[in-house]
């Protein structure tokens, strides 16, 4: 948590942002609550509404806030524990202690939020969500249902509906990062690379994948993180997001391993690494490899201040599609290729997104708004996926991740519709398409002066790979 100005003066730019749109009335956050595994007593892992976090700062559940658009003052709704809870929970600081510390002034008992909405509003109805009681997208139906409740509102009110003007002006704020919350991020990708350094130093043939994902969550929790998104620790890597599992790491694979952590204060951290299960690549696999190194570099090397995502994502393509011609894959002009989008059989998806408070930031608040500003996204396969093509400001960070990828079922559905073939080479693909999925991501940040990678030197050429595993 932060001082208590930053988050009073965040909700008097977000007020004032709406106050220039012409938008009137009380914007309404709702704190996470505890969320029930099987019972109501077994929770999961509590995790704070994003929004929360960075507008109110809390880490508690069962709260919500009215801010006046008008003044920028906000009131807090919770109740106090009383002595039963606090039997299981330990003493916690008082709701004025808590409040004073993130900069509101009023603490109100729950009970009393319909009140005050109406106070200010007149009687309270469904009429009124979106249009001067301003509530952004909640992820939660539960949290939906919570609300409606406390405002005596008709089941599936808080579905009717968004506020673009409240939207928008949360993703211009939220998509430049404070130095504040640089530095938080910096510390989460830290740990990130304590966390992939730890598993290419130790993985052993023989291990279980489940045991892989084990050793990198540990060193998170060893540093008091958790982590940002369900690990993905596979030698299935040509299945883009694919569950850990009880498959024993074979010698000869390729491991990947996509893994971020998330320091206390919500920031994230997002890497992905492929190393060989053994000491060295295959000669395949070094190919391969050498490749998409050369890619990551290229493409961090197009980044730019004002330069479209979008653009990026084309240069990453254009280096994907030259080197697989290199190898015999591909064939033809690689720039009509990747217009014609045949590079995505083996690159099916974009080189990043957005990070911060979410590991893909703010995606709750609508992917195309965020990552599109609501204007018109491809449709065309792989380039449809890219979730972020938006010229690049200083204070943004974002992931650049570019993958090669060999996926059996997808390559014999284009070689039978004789898709792309007079870029794809599908006879001589054959010897290669037992060569799974590869995958490298880094985090930057764009400044005033240019990109910078976040977080300590973590080199990934292919040279300091198979050294990290001679000693397996």
């Amino acid at each position: 948590m932060f001082e208590a100005i930053v988050y009073s003066e965040r909700r008097a730019r977000l007020c004032a942002l709406l106050r220039e749109k012409g938008t009137k009335g009380l914007i309404l956050l709702a704190a996470h609550s505890q969320s029930p595994i099987n019972y109501p007593s077994n929770s999961y892992p509590f995790r704070q509404d994003s929004n929360w976090l960075y507008y109110i700062g809390l880490n508690e559940p069962d709260m919500a806030a009215l801010i006046d658009i008008d003044d920028g003052q906000a009131r807090l709704f919770t109740d106090e524990l009383s002595m039963d809870d606090m039997i299981w929970t330990g003493p916690r600081p008082s709701l004025a202690e808590q409040s004073l510390a993130v900069g509101i002034a009023e603490v109100l008992p729950l009970d009393s939020l319909r009140q005050t909405v109406e106070t200010r509003l007149g009687y309270l109805d469904d009429s009124h969500i979106q249009k001067d009681l301003l509530v952004p997208p909640l992820c939660r139906l539960e949290t939906k249902a919570w609300l409606e409740v406390r405002l005596g509102l008709p089941r599936g009110a808080m579905e009717r509906g968004e506020c673009k003007a409240l939207i928008f002006s949360i993703i211009a704020m939220r998509e430049i990062k404070e130095e504040r919350e640089i530095i938080e991020i910096e510390k989460a990708v830290g740990v990130s690379v304590e966390m992939h350094r730890s598993l290419i130093a130790a993985l052993r043939p023989g291990w279980t994948e489940y045991e892989a994902a084990a050793l990198v969550r540990y060193t998170a929790e060893q540093r008091g993180c958790s982590l940002s998104f369900a690990t993905i620790a596979t030698q299935s890597g040509e299945v883009l997001h694919n569950h850990v599992s009880q498959a024993l790491c074979r010698e000869g694979a390729v491991f990947l391993l996509d893994a971020g952590a998330e320091v206390p204060s919500g920031y994230a951290g997002d890497l992905t690494s492929s190393f060989p299960v053994g000491k060295v690549f295959s000669p395949r696999q070094a190919n391969l490899y050498t490749l998409l190194y050369k890619v990551l570099r290229g493409t961090t090397a197009a980044l730019g201040k004002g330069k479209n995502f979008g653009e990026v994502h084309t240069t990453s393509a254009l280096l994907i599609a030259a080197g697989l011609k290199e190898l015999g894959i591909m064939k033809g002009d690689p720039a009509e290729a990747v217009e014609a989008g045949a590079h995505a059989l083996f690159y099916p998806h974009g080189i990043g997104h957005m990070i911060g408070l979410d590991v893909h930031d703010m995606e709750g608040l609508g992917e195309d708004r965020v990552g599109y500003a609501d204007k018109p996204r491809s449709t065309q396969f792989g380039l449809r996926s890219l979730r972020l093509a938006k010229p690049l400001k200083p204070g943004m960070v974002h992931s650049v991740e570019p993958g090669i990828y060999f996926i059996p079922g997808l390559i014999d559905k284009w070689q039978a519709e004789g898709l792309h073939d007079s870029f794809i080479d599908y006879q001589r693909l054959k010897a290669w398409r037992g060569c799974g999925g590869m995958r490298i991501e880094e985090d930057w940040l764009m400044t005033e002066k240019g990109p910078r990678r976040l977080g300590p030197a973590f080199d990934k050429g292919l040279e300091a790979v198979e050294s990290a595993r001679r000693d397996i």
